[in-house]
């Protein structure tokens, strides 16, 4: 290209070395279309230039090594799928096994005994056999004299990309290019003096240029905080600004508090007192709903922490208000739990619930529709059958999310359009604790309400664990609890590849459990997915009704079962489940007034993972300490309904690692808007750029 100006916003196939084909990959498979993306597609890790190891003293399994040597012999094996290309690589120490799969005739183009390569690849082990399965390599040339040793980035690519030229080799060639050809001076500082003076952080030119192209470690350090900080910062900026915004503009429902007299007579007839931690979330919810602006909150409550009468309080809040109030639940379990014990509580009172779901049909479905959109019931109960077009509401002014996590944005926005004047007072539930990072991460935006106590008398769960040779013993202790009236849970694991798997898995474990509990001295309700729901429904009554002593399922009845008799919960191959899983699954006990049990059945050999979340869930009944935990082994990107959501795909910082930049980042976007909440003042005029990209200038130029 010539040497004119580029911008963030110029499209990527206008750079030397990239053109329209390679654009439309990287349009498609990494969603790069501007220099300025490009620019922002940082390494996922480096190699080390300097180091250069020999065959013989490489020995670690999974570890990665660089390697100089030659390739002394080519063969290909195998026929159809298994069909694989091998090389022999040697450097006079010793020899490793090179191997690649399908597809490899790209790379057995650049193939040829005698040569010299550098590669770099994962070690695998077996026995004395050394290999490398599909490591980078790099053809040495003598007639090039050697470029100063340093470090390599590497870039995630794929195999389309790869067929473009566009492998990690590929893309740092194009970025090498582009920062020989970039005035420093055209990419401008996104954050204030001020800020930068604070932190002592480097310029962003020098960032971006080292995260790339690093030198030393201490330069990529601190190359890396610099631009953690900022991303942290402007996503907590953002979250905050539209709280702020929203608070100070937008206008919903008020609620009249003096209203709520009848709200203390319905407390004052519940069979149990209201915690301390329920009363408090109570007068923060009532305090939101009195501002004349909508209500937007997340109630984080573990399991049985009595969320859900709150969440009834203030919808009858809503209704002597005269508005009406929905519930949405992710099942229909839950939803007609929801719905049985709402009606048993709105007994003898002037208010009306109702329950929609997919088994409301006909008529009936006809008539709740008709008595919705003329304001004669006060509360619907629902699943996504709520979200629907004919549901219409003469006046919702408050809609209740439960398990928020199982909706999407638009399902949520879908049911939000339902209110006519302005949108309804929003409350998410969720029985899934969510740690502080990753809240804020998430829910930046929302205020927090947190039910952080269980009632007084409930005894804490005692969590065992067994393994298969204690089977015999488990069963001893399952028929010593069913002779004192308890019933039993037992949970098969979801095979997420195969439901049919699944439950195989299921019938098989329940066929031997037949042997020793066999019928009809023992009764055996089976709850599984592909039941039909009036079948499932069936099985579910018989365990409710106590006519059967024991429940078989799977995950099916980790949100939305409520039998207070039930006090064993047996979770079978307890290692396949996530540490949030195993919790909610355990919070299915301890209902009632009778010590609950939860056993943890596992094999007998336990990799090191798995013997830790094992031995973190007999250690502590505590969601938040369990989140905690979930949270520094899987990452946020893992747990429950953080992939769909789509806000934290993050580019250099990761919010388990970065806990301290995020707090601090999330205090100083407080501070600076507490002082200026609309960023006019001058010193924060690159901030109030970065927040409405529509009114700023270009900030980056390339020269090419």
């Amino acid at each position: 290209m010539s040497s004119s100006k580029l911008f963030p916003d110029s499209p990527i196939e206008y750079l030397k070395g990239v053109g329209p084909q390679k654009a439309i990959a990287l349009k498609e498979q990494l969603n790069i279309r501007t220099l300025g993306d490009l620019i922002e597609y940082f390494p996922f890790r480096y190699v080390d230039k300097t180091i250069i190891h020999r065959i013989d003293e490489i020995n670690q399994e999974a570890a990665y090594y660089q390697l100089l040597g030659k390739i002394q012999s080519l063969e290909e094996k195998g026929f159809g799928k298994s069909k694989r290309l091998i090389a022999i690589f040697q450097d006079g120490t010793g020899f490793l096994e090179l191997i690649w799969f399908q597809n490899y005739q790209w790379i057995r183009q650049k193939l040829e005994t005698g040569k010299e390569f550098i590669i770099y690849g994962k070690l695998n082990l077996n026995g004395f056999q050394k290999s490398m399965a599909h490591p980078e390599l790099e053809e040495v040339n003598p007639t090039i004299p050697k470029t100063k040793l340093r470090f390599d980035p590497v870039y995630s690519s794929n195999e389309k990309l790869t067929a473009k030229g566009l492998d990690s080799k590929g893309i740092r060639r194009i970025l090498f290019h582009v920062f020989q050809n970039l005035e420093p001076l055209s990419i401008s500082e996104n954050l204030p003096d001020y800020i930068l003076r604070k932190y002592q952080l480097p310029a962003r030119y020098n960032c971006l240029l080292t995260i790339h192209f690093p030198s030393n470690d201490k330069d990529l350090h601190l190359a890396r905080q610099r631009l953690k900080f900022e991303e942290l910062f402007f996503m907590q900026l953002r979250m905050i600004r539209a709280m702020h915004l929203r608070k100070s503009k937008s206008t919903g429902f008020k609620f009249d508090l003096h209203k709520s007299a009848y709200l203390n007579f319905l407390i004052t007839r519940l069979p149990f007192q209201l915690t301390r931690a329920q009363l408090k979330v109570l007068d923060e919810l009532t305090s939101d709903l009195s501002t004349g602006k909508q209500m937007n909150r997340l109630l984080q409550g573990d399991v049985g922490s009595g969320k859900t009468i709150v969440a009834l309080l203030v919808m009858l809040l809503a209704g002597t208000n005269g508005y009406q109030a929905c519930i949405m639940a992710p099942t229909e379990v839950l939803a007609n739990q929801h719905f049985q014990s709402i009606k048993h509580l709105l007994t003898d009172t002037e208010f009306s619930c109702a329950l929609l779901s997919s088994n409301v049909k006909g008529k009936e479905r006809e008539t709740l529709f008709s008595q919705l959109a003329a304001g004669q019931i006060t509360i619907l109960i629902g699943t996504h059958a709520v979200l629907e077009d004919p549901v219409k509401f003469q006046n919702l002014g408050l809609v209740v999310i439960d398990e928020q996590h199982r909706f999407g944005v638009e399902q949520r926005a879908k049911l939000w359009g339902k209110s006519n004047s302005f949108p309804p007072h929003i409350l998410v539930m969720t029985a899934t604790p969510i740690p502080r990072t990753l809240a804020m991460s998430l829910y930046g935006d929302l205020d927090v309400s947190i039910i952080d106590e269980l009632p007084p008398d409930r005894k804490p769960i005692k969590t065992l664990h067994f393994t298969e040779i204690l089977r015999g013993k488990l069963f001893e202790f399952m028929k010593e609890q069913i002779r004192l009236g308890r019933q039993i849970y037992i949970v098969f694991p979801l095979i997420e590849e195969s439901e049919k798997l699944d439950i195989e898995n299921l019938e098989l474990g329940y066929e031997k459990l037949l042997e020793s509990f066999p019928m009809p001295s023992y009764q055996i309700a089976v709850v599984h997915g592909r039941l039909r729901p009036k079948d499932k429904e069936l099985e579910m009554q018989r365990f409710v009704q106590q006519r059967a002593q024991i429940m078989v399922a799977t995950t099916v009845i980790e949100v939305g079962v409520n039998v207070p008799n039930a006090s064993i919960m047996i979770i079978e191959n307890a290692e396949r489940f996530g540490l949030a899983q195993l919790h909610q699954l355990r919070g299915r006990v301890g209902r009632g007034a009778d010590q609950s049990y939860c056993v943890l059945m596992t094999a007998d050999r336990l990799s090191p993972d798995a013997k830790n979340r094992i031995q973190i869930m007999c250690q502590t009944n505590d969601g938040f300490v369990i989140a905690e935990e979930d949270l520094k082994i899987r990452g946020p990107g893992n747990l429950d309904g953080t992939q769909q959501s789509g806000l934290i795909a993050l580019k250099v910082a990761d919010i388990v690692e970065d806990q301290k930049i995020l707090i601090e980042a999330r205090k100083l976007a407080e501070a600076i808007l507490l002082r200026d909440p609309e960023l006019q003042q001058a010193v924060n005029a690159c901030l109030k750029l970065q927040m409405d990209p529509d009114t700023s200038s270009q900030n980056l130029a390339i020269i090419s």
